[in-house]
């Protein structure tokens, strides 16, 4: 049971990984800084996966919990920064322009990047992939639980 867990824990990261992968190269979407951020854990993930495939113990599954946990985290941190319920880093988001002389705004202008975090490219049920995301991977979550748990039955 332990390895089933992990491979649908490890695969599901990297299904998500494809998916985004797919949206950037298909879909023709390219990610933001916060979405670069949420495929590193995921990456992890199924680096995780692999090793406790080969190596006993619980720790390795309650690791990949854990990074399952932080994708999810930045997922929830960048659906708020698409809902305006807070900013985001400034290197991904526009700041305000009042009070800019024409050369600061000039200057904010050219320094922003192409792709902004506080807009949503894509969406379902209302739910920004960044949602869907954090959604999916608290999922995960408990998959990597179940997996850890399972590793100390007898």
């Amino acid at each position: 049971m332990r390895r089933l867990l992990i491979l649908a824990a490890a695969g599901g990261s990297a299904a998500l990984l494809l998916g985004a992968l797919g949206f950037q190269y298909i879909g023709d979407m390219p990610p933001c800084k916060l979405c670069y951020w949420q495929r590193y854990p995921h990456a992890a993930a199924v680096g995780i996966g692999v090793l406790a495939l080969l190596i006993p113990g619980a720790i390795l599954p309650y690791l990949g919990a854990l990074v399952a946990l932080t994708t999810a985290g930045i997922g929830l941190y960048h659906s708020g920064v698409e809902l305006k319920w807070w900013e985001g880093p400034s290197t991904c988001t526009s700041g305000p322009i009042a009070n800019l002389t024409p050369e600061q705004l000039m200057e904010q202008i050219m320094g922003a990047p192409l792709v902004r975090c506080d807009e949503v490219p894509w969406e379902m049920f209302t739910l920004s992939m960044a949602s869907w995301n954090a959604i999916a991977s608290l999922v995960l979550v408990a998959v990597w639980i179940a997996a850890a748990k399972s590793t100390n039955r007898v």
